[in-house]
C-alpha cells in the first residue's frame, strides 16, 4: 500500500462540506439569500473571497458550519453587517439603513407640513421640526416633501431607476445565479 504524504495545517479542517457533516435541524445563516438580495453573483462572490464557485455555493448552504473568520470575510464581500447573515431581520434592511429610511420619512412628512401649513405656529412647529432632523443628520436637507397624490413629480427629481442603471449583461448574469 503507498501513502501519500500530507500535512496536516490549520486551513486544511476550516471547512468541510455540509454534504458530509450531520445536517442541523435548521438553518445556521442565510448568506445565499444576502448575497442574491445584494445583487452579487456567484462569481463575483468567489473573486471578492478569493475562493472558487464551487467552495462558494458550499458555504452558502444555509446548514453549512462555517468559522467565524469565514462569516467575517462574507460579510466584508457583501459589504452587510455580520449580524445580516446570521438572523432573519424583521424587515429586509438592516437596522441603520432601517433608521435612516425612518428618519427620511419623518423628514418627508414634515416638509410636507411646513409647505402646506397656513397658520404661523404650525408652521414654526413644523420649521423647528425640520431644523432639529437635519441637526440629527445633515443629510436629509436634500429630501423634499412627500407628493401630492396625482402630483406629477419635477424632471429634477430622478429617481432612483435613473440614479442607479445596469447593463443588460448583469441583469442576465443575475438571473443565471
Amino acid at each position: 500500500m503507498a501513502t501519500v504524504p500530507f500535512e496536516l495545517t490549520r486551513g486544511s479542517l476550516a471547512f468541510v462540506s455540509p454534504r458530509i457533516r450531520a445536517q442541523p435541524s435548521r438553518p445556521l445563516h442565510r448568506i445565499r439569500e444576502v448575497r442574491k438580495e445584494q445583487g452579487v453573483s456567484l462569481r463575483t462572490a468567489a473573486r471578492r473571497l478569493g475562493i472558487t464557485s464551487s467552495q462558494v455555493r458550499d458555504e452558502e448552504e444555509e446548514t453549512s458550519d462555517l468559522l467565524l473568520s469565514q462569516l467575517y470575510r462574507w460579510s466584508q464581500a457583501l459589504d452587510v453587517p455580520v449580524q445580516d447573515l446570521l438572523d432573519e431581520p424583521e424587515c429586509d434592511l438592516s437596522a441603520p439603513i432601517r433608521e435612516r429610511a425612518q428618519l427620511v420619512r419623518v423628514m418627508k412628512s414634515a416638509k410636507a407640513i411646513l409647505e402646506r401649513a397656513k397658520e404661523p405656529s404650525i408652521r414654526i412647529m413644523a420649521e423647528t421640526l425640520v431644523n432639529q432632523l437635519n441637526d440629527i443628520m445633515p443629510e436629509l436637507s436634500d429630501v423634499n416633501a412627500w407628493n401630492n397624490v396625482g402630483q406629477r413629480r419635477s424632471l429634477d427629481d430622478l429617481g432612483r431607476t435613473a440614479e442607479r442603471s445596469f447593463s443588460e449583461e448583469s441583469v442576465i448574469r443575475s438571473m443565471r445565479d
